[in-house]
């Protein structure tokens, strides 16, 4: 009788471990990606539904307004690349100081 019970707890235990990674897997897997909702103005050019990423200016800082539902990300590089700067948050109106901004 001891064999069983302890037979039926692996399973069970085995079962609960495979319904808990099904669960994880299912919550981490990104769904697909969107367009910000909006325009996001650099240097008073608009783009409307932005996603990806954008130059700024070579030898000026830009001057952003992100009038979308998303963050935009100021990078150091020209290719998104290098390192975040800072944040430029919806609604808000900023000075892009690095070469490129992501906005999704």
């Amino acid at each position: 009788m001891g064999t069983r019970m302890r037979m039926r707890a692996r399973r069970t235990a085995g079962l609960l471990g495979a319904c808990a990674a099904a669960v994880a897997l299912a919550l981490a897997v990104p769904g697909t990606a969107q367009a910000a909702q909006g325009v996001l103005f650099i240097d008073g050019a608009p783009n409307e539904a932005p996603s990806g990423c954008f130059p700024l200016g070579d030898f000026a800082p830009s001057e952003v307004v992100n009038l979308t539902d998303g963050v935009a990300w100021v990078w150091s590089g020209p290719a998104c690349d290098g390192r975040v700067v800072h944040p430029i948050f919806p609604g808000q109106l900023a000075i892009g100081h690095g070469r490129s901004l992501f906005i999704e």
